[in-house]
């Protein structure tokens, strides 16, 4: 089992991760149709809004005590199979 810091470095750095996906797609967001454009736009927001929300999450996991932290990775967890099927599915609007 993944201590409290691994787990944590392990999500700021799928969350970085991201980040540059969605930096692609909004770079490319401009080779698109206009309808696709807004489309993809629109799935940008939400990926950034659940960005948002799972940088708050690993704050609150940093906070926690070491008891109370595996409550919190089950939300964390959660949060990101959500974004990982948001940002593949944004990307997919490429292929």
């Amino acid at each position: 089992m993944k201590s409290k810091e691994e787990y944590v470095r392990t999500m700021q750095a799928k969350l970085d991760e991201w980040n540059a996906d969605v930096d692609m797609l909004t770079a490319r967001a401009g080779e698109l149709s206009e309808e696709a454009r807004v489309e993809v736009s629109a799935q940008i927001v939400a990926l950034k809004e659940k960005q948002a929300a799972a940088r708050q999450k690993i704050e609150e996991l940093q906070k926690s005590g070491e008891s109370a932290w595996q409550d919190l990775k089950s939300g964390l967890d959660l949060a990101w199979s959500a974004i990982g099927e948001a940002v593949d599915s944004a990307k997919s609007r490429f292929k």
